[in-house]
């Protein structure tokens, strides 16, 4: 994951520059764990690989929470620049989006730059649709997904 998070390019919209090896070891000690040390909130991460089988090119990331009305992901996701461009986060997320709706959880959401047209499309793929709310400078996307009685 390293050589994987390394372009500084990917860092346009969230800031932020590439890890070090200790950075990165840190993290993924932290991921590892589940869950966020207050237990509040809820971590799953996928790195996305090709099918073929090679190295890592990128991940998908969950964090999961607890609304009035059932369980809540933030939903991330990011591939490296040589990867881009051939639908890979859009199957990467939408398998993770599939599987987070079968186990419950109702809302999914993400937060995405305004320039980030490439995540945009992403997120309209995966079944995400843009609010009027702007947060931390980022536009709110989401997905409700209805419980059997709302069918």
């Amino acid at each position: 994951m390293l050589t994987t998070l390394a372009p500084p390019e990917l860092y346009r919209f969230t800031g932020g520059e590439p890890p070090t090896l200790d950075e990165l070891g840190a993290r993924y000690g932290r991921q590892s764990r589940g869950q966020s040390e207050d237990g509040s909130a809820g971590w799953l991460n996928w790195i996305v690989r090709p099918a073929c089988g090679g190295p890592a090119i990128g991940f998908v990331q969950a964090t999961l929470g607890r609304e009035e009305d059932g369980l809540v992901a933030d939903l991330a996701w990011l591939v490296t620049p040589e990867a881009q461009g051939r639908g890979i986060a859009v199957e990467a997320a939408s398998t993770v989006v599939m599987w987070l709706r079968s186990v419950d959880v109702r809302h999914i959401r993400a937060f995405i730059h305004p320039d980030h047209t490439a995540s945009m499309q992403v997120a309209r793929r995966t079944g995400l649709a843009p609010t009027s709310a702007l947060i931390d400078g980022e536009i709110l996307w989401e997905a409700f997904v209805p419980t059997a009685a709302e069918h």
